[in-house]
């Protein structure tokens, strides 16, 4: 009788576990179910929100009602100022900034804009501000054109850096200098600099071939051709303006002037220059009288 006593206490002690466990667990399921389900709901809607386009949509929509309000407040493009433009297109400007008088100033982007317009072919460098309150700024450092470089029967311009600019429309461009080789435009700015330094032979200069990929022939504006050496071209440059000066050799009747030898200014003339030049010097006493 004893043991079924204590048997059943401890069945009832264990009955009574099992219910607070259960008064304990069902609560914290349930709330947790709860907490799950609008989880699960947000998590849907957000999706659909997302895959329908609503979100996107309303998201336009606000960002619409923003650039309204801001174009009531009188932040819209009133001017466009372009500086540092010489080459540029306009109309092409124009079309890649994509913005006209009257639209809301903060739906443009600069920097998008920036981006479109470092690629047209004559920009260097681009600099773009929203100025407040109807103010577009564009401020651009175009690429210089250098000389125009002939190769393979085409012609391009090149620029102070010695990279193409343009393939085509070269004639508003046909006064600078030809140079002539397949490596010439990396070569070509260190050349241009040379002749910088001696402005006066510079302008007599028509074209420079490079030859071999060593050295430069220049060819003047009377037909002239002045091999330069492979190195010290500025100490040659020098030696030929100076000599020029002194004697005005580039005047005379020749054909090349040959300094690829250190120290030495090599003259080639035309055939029968010589004899013509040494018969001019003849006094007019003592040539011949035909009576």
């Amino acid at each position: 009788m004893a043991r079924a006593t204590i048997k059943g206490t401890r069945q009832s002690v264990m009955n009574k576990r099992r219910k607070g466990f259960l008064a304990v667990f069902f609560p914290w399921l349930k709330r947790f179910g709860i907490a799950f389900g609008v989880f699960a709901s947000v998590l849907w809607l957000g999706a659909w929100l997302v895959m329908s386009g609503t979100l996107e949509r309303g998201q336009n929509w606000m960002q619409q009602q923003v650039l309204m309000a801001s174009a009531d407040m009188g932040f819209v493009v009133e001017n466009i100022l372009v500086e540092g433009r010489e080459y540029t297109d306009p109309q092409t400007l124009l079309a890649v900034l994509n913005i006209e008088k009257g639209d809301p100033l903060f739906s443009f982007d600069p920097k998008a804009a920036q981006e479109l317009i470092t690629q047209i072919s004559w920009i260097d460098h681009v600099r773009i501000e929203r100025r407040w309150p109807d103010t577009l700024y564009i401020g651009i450092t175009e690429r210089v054109p250098m000389a125009l470089w002939q190769h393979d029967n085409q012609v391009k311009l090149l620029d102070q850096k010695g990279g193409v600019i343009l393939t085509e429309n070269l004639e508003r461009f046909k006064g600078l200098k030809i140079v002539m080789g397949a490596d010439a435009p990396e070569f070509s700015v260190a050349l241009m600099e040379n002749l910088s330094g001696e402005p006066a032979l510079a302008k007599r200069v028509l074209a420079a071939r490079r030859l071999g990929e060593r050295r430069w022939d220049l060819v003047l504006d009377n037909g002239l051709v002045v091999k330069l050496p492979e190195q010290d071209m500025a100490l040659a440059l020098s030696r030929l303006a100076r000599e020029e000066q002194e004697s005005g050799i580039l005047q005379r009747d020749i054909l090349s002037i040959d300094m690829r030898e250190e120290g030495r200014m090599i003259v080639s003339t035309r055939p029968g220059a010589v004899q013509e030049y040494k018969a001019s010097l003849i006094p007019e006493s003592k040539k011949g009288n035909n009576i």
